[in-house]
């Protein structure tokens, strides 16, 4: 099966399409105990690599991205026929938005990485300069995850490459072929050879990743394997980013279009046949406009084509492992079998095609409220008002994204800041993950740190500050101590900081041991 590393060949990954079964290819895998090696590799790359001037670094990922463009198709093919999503997905969702992020990267990674100037305000640093530089951590490790094996690994990716850092990359099991082509690309366009190295493997081999001397980990999966990642990277001291999944809301406000939000619940709750972090997977709907909103959804579900990811006009294809098809069958038969009512959808034909599914009649015990789904399953809640679809939506351990569907634009960000996640959109859902200018991450159990945007690149350096003494004035607060170093402080906090009636009295008092401080900073 898809996934499994073959009887025959025990150092080989082989990659299975998911459609048809169809054997795509192999990749060479690692034991756990050879993945510090390819560290050590890469961290000998590095240096070199990080010397480049910034601007250096934007011209590989402007190539990068040209390289992209020419193996457009090829790649797309590639995406679709092993991770099984509709062929304009592979375009629109992954492929596409990499090729922008890597000129947004290249076009602000130097000003953001510049270094920046501190200001001091407070008058006893007269003479002092200080600069925030943000210098490269060594070698990141990135472990993606299959539903988008590409455009999450890649940003990431590009963004650690950008900062001066070498990157080894895990490439999901079920999707190795994808992710062999990150590093095939990066070298494609000329970067140092090793700067960016795949290890393929199980479990073991992304742990042993986590457990080398990588200085930083970026890892996109289950809650339970995150918090195991976080756990070992916290016992190295080293930083982690964990994004682990969602259970998004959408709240859907009496006053929304109609339209509008029917179609963004479609394509929120069933794109990527609703294997996606921050899809659409619990809707709250008020009850006034709750049964056209619910008659427009199951009509629109109903209307989606499911079949061969390869077609054009397909929009659902097949589910990515038969592992993940029966969690969904699972969960949506134990919601009808606790009085949920199924409007449509389900198991569909042989494989792993699953027909966009509804729920109504569902509540916040069952498990499919509480679990994510990660299929194409949207179950619909009618709640009283918006009160209560904020309670709902919060009501939840996961915080990635959610969105709020209203004409009134205030009221939509007033809500927006209520809502308990790392995204909130109005009026739409989940495309900014296409817009590497900003932020990515979640709350709650949906993970720790950002990805993408400035945030992204400050999450791959280390923040360190430079300061400038030119020597020509004495430290105060050095020694020898006296009482007019307590006397004269005292009296520069009411001088500087205190009520404006005090300050009068503060420099009666003051003047004497501020004196004497000022003549113990010229003494030489």
């Amino acid at each position: 099966m898809a996934g499994m590393e073959s009887a025959t060949t025990p150092r080989t990954l082989e990659s299975f399409d998911p459609a048809t079964g169809e054997l795509l290819g192999a990749v060479p895998t690692l034991e756990p105990a050879e993945v510090q090696a390819v560290v050590d590799e890469v961290a000998g790359v590095q240096p070199f690599w990080a010397q480049l001037p910034l601007s250096e670094r934007a011209r590989y990922m402007r190539r990068t991205a040209q390289v992209i463009i020419d193996r457009l198709d090829e790649l797309t093919t590639l995406l679709t026929r092993e991770q099984g999503k509709p062929r304009n997905e592979s375009y629109t969702m992954e492929l596409v938005p990499t090729i922008d992020a890597l000129h947004w990267i290249a076009d602000n990674g130097p000003k953001i990485l510049a270094d920046e100037r501190v200001r001091y305000p407070q008058p006893f640093f007269l003479g002092k300069r200080s600069w925030h530089t943000f210098d490269p951590l060594g070698v990141v490790g990135v472990i993606a995850p299959w539903n988008y094996p590409w455009s999450i690994p890649f940003g990431e990716v590009a963004i650690a490459l950008m900062c001066g850092n070498g990157v080894v990359l895990k490439p999901a099991s079920l999707t190795p072929l994808i992710g062999q082509r990150i590093e095939e690309v990066f070298m494609r366009a000329g970067l140092p050879e090793g700067i960016v190295r795949c290890v393929h493997g199980g479990g073991a081999v992304g742990q042993a990743l986590v457990e080398s001397s990588a200085a930083k980990i970026f890892f996109t999966g289950s809650v339970e394997v995150g918090r195991r990642v976080g756990t070992a990277c916290a016992e190295r001291l080293k930083g982690s980013v964990l994004e682990l999944g969602g259970k998004d809301p959408m709240l859907v406000l009496a006053d929304a279009d109609l339209e509008h939000a029917v179609a963004g619940c479609l394509w929120g709750g069933f794109a990527n046949a609703g294997q996606t972090c921050s899809g659409i997977e619990r809707v709250y709907v008020e009850r006034r406009i709750a049964r056209d909103f619910i008659d427009g959804v199951v009509e629109g579900a109903q209307r989606l084509r499911v079949g061969d990811p390869m077609s054009w006009d397909t929009e659902v294809g097949p589910m990515v492992s038969d592992e993940q098809l029966a969690i969904v069958r699972e969960l949506v038969d134990d919601a009808v079998a606790a009085g949920a009512t199924l409007e449509c959808g389900g198991p569909t034909g042989d494989g792993r095609w699953f027909a966009p599914a509804v729920l109504t009649g569902v509540t916040h015990d069952m498990r499919i409220m509480r679990e994510e789904i990660f299929g194409p399953v949207v179950p619909i809640v009618e709640v009283r008002d918006e009160e209560e679809a904020v309670r709902l939506a919060n009501d939840s351990a996961f915080g990635l994204g959610a969105s709020v569907w209203t004409a009134d634009r205030d009221k939509g960000r007033r809500i927006a800041r209520r809502l308990e996640a790392g995204m909130v959109w109005i009026n739409d859902h989940m495309y900014s993950h296409g817009a590497i200018q900003t932020a990515w991450g979640g709350v709650k159990s949906s993970g720790i740190g950002r990805a993408h945007s400035e945030f992204g690149f400050h999450e791959c350096v280390n923040v360190k500050l430079v300061a400038w003494e030119p020597g020509r004035l004495r430290n105060f607060w050095w020694y020898p101590y006296d009482e007019s170093l307590g006397r004269g402080v005292h009296a520069s906090a009411k001088l500087l900081y205190g009520r404006d009636e005090d300050k009068r009295g503060a420099l009666r008092d003051g003047a004497a041991p501020l004196a004497r401080l000022g003549r113990k900073m010229f003494r030489r």
